[in-house]
Order: structure tokens, then C-alpha cells, then sequence
């Protein structure tokens, strides 16, 4: 009988924000593995549990050491921040695990950056929107920007995940150039940092400021499209679906 591997998405961070499915998932698993930052969020949540932990950028030995203990007659999750099948490990598991054929692979879905942040600021979600991710550890630079470039071009809403970090300081500020070459300088714009944690902290700007804004990684960014409202009095960013022209 095959084990199962469970790919989790945990949420923005606090057990308030994982879903019920995912919660109890995680409880009735042998064995949970994850990035070290994301274990710490959820490690008193269950603590008799058989923990695999590794810093960042050991994601493929996380996978492997995840699928082994399933092979190995262990229910086990992997867990991972927001969604599993949104920049998380979902696809790499399910890359690794053709060669576990004693492991079957289920993907457990929870709530993104752009939905938790997007839920902090207002509604500037509320047309079509893409996000972007500005690491270009896994992507060219090239490629991400001809990405930003077509997003501003489509008008669409423009979620940026992973904006900057300790040797990526100036990459929003790169994102926000290129942005500029065809958005207006005001356009609406708001970030979100420790989204559904200790310190969540948001604000609203335009994107002339948005330029020189300090993000790290732990911070969402919001870019509107022609429609996107700031709304100064009551602390909100509103995209207008367009029932006012109905």
C-alpha cells in the first residue's frame, strides 16, 4: 500500500489563517517537513510530531528527504508558506516522486500572498491581475522583465512576490523603472509586510514612491491598474470591477 506525501500550503503564517482541510492534515502526518523560517511558524502547533528541517535554497534535499520518509511507511507533509502549488513545493515534489513508487503524492491548497495581503489593504484584486516574483535565482532577469513590461502593458493588477532581500536590494526599485516606462507615477499602489504574523505591518503609496520603497522578502507589493483608488480617509486600495458603469 502506497504512503502518502502531502504537499501543504499553510497559509500567510498564524494558524488563523490555514484552512481547516490543512490543519488537519498536518495533525493526523507522522512526520512534517519545511523551510526553517515556515517550521517556526507552526512548530508549537504540533509538537510531538517527527520534524525535517532545511535553511533556504536546500529545497531539492528537503523534497528528497520528504518523499524518503513516505517511502519509508510515514505519513508525511511538507509544508510551505501561502500556497503549495504558488511558488512552493508542489511541483518539485511531484517532480521527485516518479521514482518513489511506494509514495503517493496529494497537494493541499491554502491562501497565497496575494489573496492574504490583498485582504489586508482592501480589495485591489478585484480584476484581472498577475503576479510576478522578482528572484531570479530560478528565472532569467530577462524574462522577468519582459513580464513587468507586459503586465503594464495589459493593465493588469501586479502582484510582486519576493521583492528584494539582502543581495536583491534594489531589485523593486529596477521593477518600479520598468513599470514606469508606460504606468503614470501615481498610480495606487500598497504593501504588505509579516502578512498574518507577529508585526504585520501595511501601507499605501503611488508608484513614484514605491520606487524608493524598502522592501524585504517577507513583503507583498500591489501595483493597481487604471481603475486602482487609494482611499486616504478609510486606509484602503480599491480596484472598481465596473459595476458603477453597469
Amino acid at each position: 500500500m502506497k504512503t502518502d506525501l502531502y504537499v501543504v500550503g499553510i497559509g500567510p503564517g498564524g494558524i488563523e489563517g490555514m484552512t481547516i482541510e490543512a490543519y488537519k492534515v498536518l495533525e493526523k502526518c507522522d512526520v512534517l517537513a519545511g523551510y526553517t523560517t515556515y517550521a517556526e511558524l507552526v512548530k508549537d502547533s504540533f509538537p510531538n510530531k517527527e520534524w525535517i528541517v532545511t535553511p533556504m535554497r536546500k529545497e531539492k534535499e528537503r523534497c528528497i528527504l520528504a518523499l524518503e520518509s513516505a517511502e519509508n511507511g510515514k505519513t508525511t507533509a511538507m509544508i510551505c508558506s501561502g500556497d503549495s502549488g504558488i511558488y512552493g513545493m508542489a511541483g518539485l515534489i511531484l517532480e521527485l516522486s516518479k521514482d518513489y513508487s511506494n509514495v503517493n503524492v496529494r497537494v493541499i491548497a491554502g491562501v497565497t500572498a496575494a489573496a492574504s495581503g490583498a485582504a489586508v489593504l482592501g480589495a485591489p484584486l478585484m480584476h484581472d491581475f498577475c503576479c510576478i516574483s522578482l528572484s531570479d535565482w530560478l528565472t532569467p532577469m530577462e524574462k522577468i522583465e519582459k513580464r513587468l513590461r507586459m503586465a503594464a502593458e495589459g493593465d493588469f493588477v501586479i502582484c510582486l512576490y519576493n521583492p528584494s532581500s539582502r543581495v536583491r536590494k534594489d531589485y523593486l526599485k529596477r521593477a518600479c523603472e520598468i513599470l514606469l516606462e508606460t504606468l503614470d507615477e501615481n498610480t495606487a499602489c500598497g504593501v504588505v509586510r509579516n502578512i498574518g504574523r507577529e508585526g504585520e505591518m501595511s501601507e499605501l503609496m503611488t508608484l513614484g514612491r514605491l520606487k524608493d520603497y524598502e522592501a524585504d522578502m517577507f513583503t507583498t507589493v500591489f501595483i493597481g491598474n487604471k481603475t486602482t483608488e487609494l482611499d486616504d480617509v478609510r486606509k484602503i486600495m480599491l480596484t472598481k470591477r465596473g459595476y458603477d458603469t453597469k
